[in-house]
């Protein structure tokens, strides 16, 4: 059963530009409320996802220059990511039946 994993500065090219399936990031920080809310959907948007959808977390606090390339300005903040490039973008909180139908076609 797969689960969200972390990125960072080092690992975000490899692990989401250059992926071979979507990647949803997950622009998140420990602080955040809203964000550690959704943290379970996620994980279970992975689990049911596996080999199909990656997710992954990053930590906005520690990855500045990330959320910065990303125009991400207020978190929780998702962006699918396919062939390098954003295809979608999904802001705030929000029930798990209403995160899947904001990424309907990607998953």
């Amino acid at each position: 059963m797969s689960e969200a994993i972390s990125v960072d500065v080092q690992t975000f090219d490899k692990v989401v530009l250059q992926s071979d399936i979507p990647v949803l990031v997950d622009f998140w920080a420990p602080w955040c409320g809203p964000c550690r809310a959704i943290a379970p959907i996620l994980d279970q948007i992975a689990a049911e996802q596996d080999g199909k959808l990656r997710v992954v977390k990053l930590n906005v606090d520690e990855n500045p220059s990330l959320a910065s390339r990303y125009d991400v300005s207020s978190i929780p903040a998702m962006k699918v990511f396919q062939g390098g490039e954003v295809v979608r973008e999904v802001m705030g909180a929000m029930p798990k039946s209403q995160m899947e139908a904001r990424l309907g076609g990607i998953i």
